[in-house]
């Protein structure tokens, strides 16, 4: 069934008073149909091109927090808002999570139309206004965060993402950052890893860095879970490669699970069973 719909992208807007600016991602919003999300790009490698001065780690912990608010909202518009309480469009909703200011993130002027697969228009519109300018290397890879969106789609469909957050690991030499973790008596850390990579000594090396990390996460206090969600190369040659990284990996001295690309929709299901059994407080 066709639905109405409005959309606004998200901006980097790098001077004012120029209004230079780069789409930083998509947000779109369906009354009707009770949709709302978004996807926003967290990598600032090409605004780093444009703009020499972008403080890159702000921006990316900005991006991610927007990005988290609006899986937040839509985890609370499935609950059955009244009606009369409900957002009428999508600015609505956007300037609650990022207020309009000075600052260097904005919102463009709203658009919409008629849809009838509101997340699939979602995807378009994000291939369109953000992806289609993001610089591609020469040689095919892929990057945590393009891993990250194949399982994505799957944990947004079964309204999973919104009980996701983020969970610093300490130990005694080191800490590290999950963005995507949930606890169930042990926390457990959902951690895109892409083996899908230029060439196979950068896999080895990325699997070789991710036992070290988990070595050096081992003794910390927490009782936590790895889960690790694999995107694997495309290219035919770096399977060997890949094979051994695996045998890397498994060495990780802490409790572990490994997720691979077609096993997404499975394991997201699995997840949400699980969640359905603690309701959040």
């Amino acid at each position: 069934m066709k639905t109405t719909f409005t959309y606004t992208v998200l901006r980097y807007v790098h001077d004012i008073a120029t209004g230079e600016f780069v789409n930083m991602g998509v947000a779109l919003y369906a009354p009707e149909a009770k949709y709302v999300s978004a996807i926003c790009n967290p990598r600032y490698r090409r605004l780093s091109k444009m703009f020499l001065e972008v403080n890159g780690e702000n921006l990316r912990s900005l991006v991610r927090y927007i990005q988290a608010r609006f899986e937040e909202f839509a985890l609370k518009l499935n609950r059955e808002l009244p009606l009369d309480g409900r957002p009428k469009t999508i600015m609505e909703i956007a300037a609650g999570i990022l207020p309009p200011d000075d600052s260097s993130l904005q919102w463009s002027e709203p658009n919409g139309g008629i849809t009838e697969d509101p997340a699939a228009t979602l995807d378009q519109l994000y291939v369109r206004l953000v992806e289609k300018y993001e610089e591609r290397a020469q040689v095919p890879s892929r990057t945590d965060d393009d891993v990250w969106k194949h399982y994505r789609k799957e944990l947004e469909e079964k309204q999973v993402l919104a009980r996701l957050q983020s969970k610093r690991i300490v130990a005694k030499d080191y800490d590290y950052q999950f963005d995507h973790a949930w606890k169930n008596g042990e926390w457990n850390l959902f951690e895109p890893v892409s083996m899908d990579l230029q060439d196979a000594d950068t896999i080895l090396d990325k699997a070789n860095r991710w036992l070290g990390r988990a070595t050096n996460l081992k003794d910390s206090p927490e009782d936590f879970r790895l889960w690790v969600l694999l995107g694997e190369p495309r290219l035919e040659k770096l399977r060997p490669a890949y094979g051994k990284a695996l045998n890397i990996l498994h060495k990780m001295p802490v409790k572990m699970e490994f997720v691979r690309e077609e096993e997404a929709r499975k394991f997201t299901r699995k997840l949400a069973a699980e969640m359905a059994k603690h309701p959040s407080p």
